[in-house]
């Protein structure tokens, strides 16, 4: 099934949660149905304060918030948005290389990474430069993920691509995209490739 318009806005702000829950629950910080829903009412309080979404899904974050708010644990918010998931789009599996990795940056952004596509000439200056390893960010060669893909969005060739920070968090999330991270010829530089097989979908928050 696509993924358009409005429906395609929704499906991502409730991507992007279940993406953050599911790293949440990778790193202990939530073990419990209690601190789950604490988890999630947070996250979208810090969506709209900080405006990380489109304006169009601005009803669907406030609806989120008062059922977090109001009914607790109650509120099965995990279960809410597996299902307003599967209603908006079915499987992002099924979408082409290039949405998929497109979708999967897109999430990263959402997280708080920073995202820069870049030049030749800053791509070469920023193989020379020393780059703050704490801080979350996604360096690509705009020139490489242009030749990557053909017309169709299909991966014909690797991306290359810098990352700082939290690599392993990264790596999760484009893995529910059905991308991975692998080693590269060159220090410092990494390979973005689509996976041979399809991963769990990202609907199973609770493993």
């Amino acid at each position: 099934m696509s993924v358009n318009g409005k429906n395609e806005k929704t499906a991502h702000l409730v991507w992007c949660a279940l993406i953050a829950l599911r790293l949440a629950r990778q790193e202990g910080r939530v073990q419990s149905e209690q601190q789950e829903n604490l988890f999630l009412t947070r996250w979208f309080a810090d969506a709209e304060r900080q405006r990380r979404f489109s304006r169009d899904v601005a009803t669907d974050i406030r609806w989120m918030l008062q059922q977090g708010r109001s009914l607790g644990v109650r509120a099965q918010l995990a279960k809410k948005l597996d299902y307003i998931w599967h209603s908006t789009t079915g499987n992002i599996l099924a979408q082409t290389d290039l949405f998929r990795l497109t979708w999967g940056l897109e999430t990263a952004l959402s997280q708080q990474w920073v995202y820069h596509v870049l030049s030749d000439p800053e791509w070469l200056r920023l193989r020379r430069l020393s780059i703050n390893p704490d801080v979350c960010a996604v360096y690509i060669p705009k020139s490489a993920l242009e030749k990557a893909f053909s017309e169709e969005g299909e991966q014909t060739a690797p991306v290359p691509v810098r990352i700082t920070g939290n690599v392993a968090a990264f790596g999760v999330l484009l893995t529910s995209c059905g991308w991975q991270v692998q080693p590269s010829p060159e220090s410092g530089v990494l390979f973005l490739l689509t996976m041979p097989g399809k991963p769990d979908d990202v609907n199973d928050t609770h493993g």
